[in-house]
């Protein structure tokens, strides 16, 4: 699939291309094309120098939670869950801890301490993977779900909203929330036909039912704070519970005699060695989506949509904010400058501005996350991922459509 999936991208970008050279007489478009192959693996290696810094430091904490025995903890609490979404994970293994912390700290909003963790629990998962190159159902079944953007607290679209002016930074805080859960679910139930996995077993069901109660409590309890409240208690809860995860590692270790120093640079320097192997990969995908946006496919298939939506005599305000939709999967920066450049031109708290926040806060970067999470430990055969990862995040888009309308009219 994913080679498919890079070829394709790569001819798009050409056919395009001279469409513009060809009907559009713009000799320069090629030049772009070309530009944008060196830009894209300038910023791979920008990324590269990111990610070195951010994995040494975060897998050094986690083997000093390993070593103190967290990671196996919260994998005996799971372990009966994900015996019925992950079969072939062994009750107890140290996977299924790893994937609780990435879970927790993406919703939590915590993206440099969460794709660390993540990577770790990939190669975990890969450890039982019988065919080394082809991703297993439950390495397709934690990436779907960790590209579902599973996010509860978004601070990081709080920060772009106040940064443009925004008096109120978290009004689209329950939109996210509603969207996201939205495609997570879907993304959920995609992988769960797939696979052929029973969520109606009682286990199953209990854990989900839990979710939702929590879910409708934290909402509830929200629903009677103001938007500054709201937006000075994420920021609070995301900063107090990073740190705070670092002290309960710290502490834990400390308390079960591990060195914790030592272990902290035994962790760091696989991280090390686990960020040099992504180039490759994120070269490879980076290139193909710039060559993809130079061309002006992406813009072209913008228009397609407006010009069927009004077609159709829908309501045309929400296909403005559609740039982020389109780029999301693709880029992360590029969803970020989209949506940037849509709170500047309409205003920030414009329908296509919120729009654009809510569709930036429940979708990722789907290519990206493949690239790094299957890249990191080889795999080559995506089998039904992609799929269904772009259905969550297609369930996200419209979700977020919806709710925006309901919400802001």
């Amino acid at each position: 699939m994913l080679n498919t999936l890079w070829f394709a991208f790569f001819i798009v970008a050409l056919l395009a291309g001279l469409y513009q050279w060809i009907f559009l007489h713009d000799p320069e478009v090629f030049s772009r094309i070309v530009l944008s192959l060196f830009d894209m693996a300038e910023l791979s290696v920008e990324l590269m120098i990111l990610l070195f810094g951010t994995l040494t430091l975060w897998l050094g904490f986690l083997r000093i939670a390993e070593g103190a025995g967290l990671v196996q903890w919260l994998s005996r609490i799971l372990s009966p869950l994900f015996a019925r979404l992950m079969p072939g994970v062994p009750r107890g293994h140290e996977a299924i801890g790893l994937i609780t912390l990435n879970f927790a700290a993406n919703g939590l909003g915590l993206d440099n301490a969460a794709t660390p963790i993540g990577l770790r629990a990939m190669h975990s998962l890969q450890t039982l993977n019988t065919e080394p190159r082809t991703a297993s159902n439950a390495q397709i079944l934690f990436l779907v779900l960790n590209s579902s953007s599973l996010t509860l607290l978004p601070v990081t679209i709080f920060m772009y909203r106040a940064q443009q002016g925004a008096p109120d930074p978290a009004m689209v805080f329950l939109p996210i929330l509603l969207a996201t859960s939205a495609s997570t679910l879907a993304g959920l139930l995609s992988v769960a036909f797939m696979q052929r996995l029973k969520l109606y077993d009682p286990v199953v069901l209990a854990w989900l039912g839990g979710a939702v109660a929590i879910l409708g409590g934290f909402m509830a309890v929200l629903a009677t704070l103001s938007a500054t409240a709201i937006s000075s208690l994420s920021s609070l809860m995301g900063n107090l519970t990073l740190f705070g995860i670092i002290a309960v590692f710290l502490i834990a270790g400390y308390l079960k005699k591990v060195p914790v120093y030592e272990a902290f640079i035994e962790g760091a320097k696989e991280g090390f060695d686990i960020s040099k192997n992504l180039l490759p990969y994120l070269v490879a995908m980076l290139c193909a989506i710039g060559v993809l946006r130079a061309s002006g496919a992406l813009d072209a298939a913008l228009d397609a949509l407006r010009w069927a939506v009004h077609g159709a005599g829908w309501d045309t305000r929400f296909v403005d904010a559609m740039p982020t939709a389109l780029t999301k999967p693709f880029s992360g920066s590029a969803a970020r400058a989209m949506l940037i450049e849509t709170m500047q031109h309409f205003g920030v708290d414009s329908f296509p501005a919120l729009l654009a926040a809510t569709v930036q806060g429940s979708t990722e970067t789907t290519f990206y996350v493949l690239a790094v999470y299957f890249g990191a430990v080889g795999i080559q055969r995506a089998r039904h991922a992609v799929g269904c990862a772009l259905l969550a995040d297609l369930a996200g888009v419209l979700a977020s459509i919806g709710v925006c309308y309901w919400f802001f009219g």
